[in-house]
């Protein structure tokens, strides 16, 4: 059965999972547009994509009225925003790049008032709790993040953007919906494979953690995104995803 059309804004397109993501969406049959700071990061096979639409910018530099018109008329976010593994991109600014793109993205969203709530998809870390579901952390595991916190902004910021989206957009509201995905650690991997998803982490992230390819990762994203009945399922929550040869 062919997938319902939709338009899907991706943010973050330039990076690893960003470009997995955006070429899921394409394979699938959606028009994305992919904001990115340079188009020349992406492979000739997507930049001329029919269905593509590229916004060179930086997310944050976008006013206001322009991230507005950006996400007017699409169906879903989905946001691949990281930090770069290098001292700049780890200590420098913007500090709360992912927690300010949610903020932004889903203000803009709702200044649209679209017909139907649009789906937030957020690429997360499985180093990050859901306080919903109360999850047990170890005493160990509690100190590390604690000098996470203090020692990787990064790890705060992804933190904030699942608070953001759990606290302030919530489970009711008209406009929004959101699912938070927490992959282990990232791997390249040239193909789709089996994965599997647990509502809650089930080894510890900082002592056990696994890998899980960027191009599954994409792929459940771009699922959730188009599969209603999968959509359903996860709203809400904040589904780890796993490989199943880690598992």
């Amino acid at each position: 059965m062919k997938a319902k059309e939709m338009t899907i804004l991706v943010v973050g397109a330039s990076g690893a999972t960003g470009q997995q993501m955006v070429a899921q969406l394409l394979e699938q049959g959606q028009y994305v547009k992919a904001v990115l700071r340079s188009a020349g990061k992406l492979p000739e096979a997507l930049k001329n994509h029919d269905r593509l639409s590229i916004i060179e910018a930086s997310i944050l530099d976008l006013s206001d009225a322009e991230m507005a018109e950006h996400v007017a008329g699409c169906d879903a976010v989905a946001s691949c925003l990281g930090h770069n593994l290098t001292f700049k991109g780890i200590y420098g600014k913007p500090r709360r790049l992912v927690t300010d793109a949610a903020r932004r993205l889903c203000n803009a969203i709702k200044a649209t008032k679209p017909e139907k709530p649009v789906k937030y998809v957020l690429m997360n870390s499985s180093g990050c709790s859901n306080r919903d579901l109360n999850e047990p952390i170890s005493l160990g595991q509690k100190m590390v993040i604690a000098l996470l916190r203090l020692l990787l902004p990064p790890h705060v910021d992804n933190e904030k953007a699942a608070e953001y989206l759990r606290t302030k957009i919530g489970q009711n509201d008209a406009m929004v919906e959101w699912t938070a995905v927490r992959p282990d650690g990232l791997i390249n991997e040239p193909q789709v494979s089996s994965y599997e998803l647990h509502p809650s982490p089930i080894r510890s992230a900082i002592f056990e953690a696994g890998k899980v390819s960027r191009i599954n990762v994409a792929h459940f994203m771009a699922a959730l995104i188009i599969n209603d009945g999968l959509w359903q399922k996860w709203k809400g929550k904040m589904p780890v995803i796993y490989s199943s040869s880690e598992t």
